[in-house]
């Protein structure tokens, strides 16, 4: 379901990537949104230890690293955001009783679901089959009640509510979403909206991400 709402062009920041800059993991990737930084590792298919075992599929484990300190209730959050995502895009069927491992650390924090597209781009760089691709979007909504996609930290702490959307590539449908402070259903459904059509520009900027450094390689 694609939801619309006419006439309105929803605003994100500039965005980065680079893939395999990492030697140890199977798959590496940094994504930059703005002043926010990512850096994400992907580890696996491996051999899964028996007490995780699961017999159809392979087991999938999610690590936030803040950047300063130990993790806390805000990274336990966001890993379970990123493991919803990743096990709906995933084909982890192909790869039954084994290990994938995701290692995300921030490298700088100024809003947005950085992590989530970080993820992404680092399990395509580790060639891990995926049903689609996806992207993470962040809304707030102000004190005036108008809906913000891609905000800063500031304008996060200054909303009275925050929706995280994880939206996939193929039919632009709701992977995950998390919602925090208070939203009425008309609200929700326009965050939506516009977390689809910010979406595009996302998945543009990973097909020409994607296309660059194929194309260097194959010069």
């Amino acid at each position: 379901m694609d939801l619309s709402v006419h006439g309105v062009s929803p605003a994100t920041r500039e965005f980065g990537c680079e893939q395999n800059l990492l030697s140890r993991p199977d798959g590496s990737a940094s994504f930059i949104q703005g002043n926010t930084s990512v850096l994400a590792g992907v580890y696996g298919p491996a051999e899964v230890k028996v007490s995780k075992e699961i017999y159809d599929r392979a087991t999938l484990e999610v690590v936030m690293q803040p950047k300063i300190g130990l993790p806390g209730v805000r990274e336990r959050a966001r890993e379970q955001c990123v493991r919803e995502t990743c096990e709906a895009a995933l084909l982890s069927t192909l790869h039954p009783r084994s290990s994938l491992t995701l290692i995300l650390q921030e490298v700088h924090d100024d809003g947005s679901a950085c992590c989530l597209n970080a993820a992404c781009m680092a399990l395509m760089d580790a060639g891990l089959p995926m049903s689609c691709l996806f992207c993470g979007i962040t809304c707030v909504i102000n004190t005036d009640g108008q809906i913000i996609t891609d905000p800063t930290l500031q304008q996060e702490k200054e909303s009275r509510a925050l929706m995280t959307f994880a939206i996939d590539s193929t039919e632009k449908r709701v992977l995950m979403s998390s919602t925090k402070g208070s939203i009425s259903i008309q609200e929700l459904q326009e965050a939506i909206a516009l977390s689809q059509k910010a979406s595009h520009r996302i998945f543009e900027f990973y097909r020409g991400s994607v296309s660059r450094r194929y194309s260097k390689t194959l010069k």
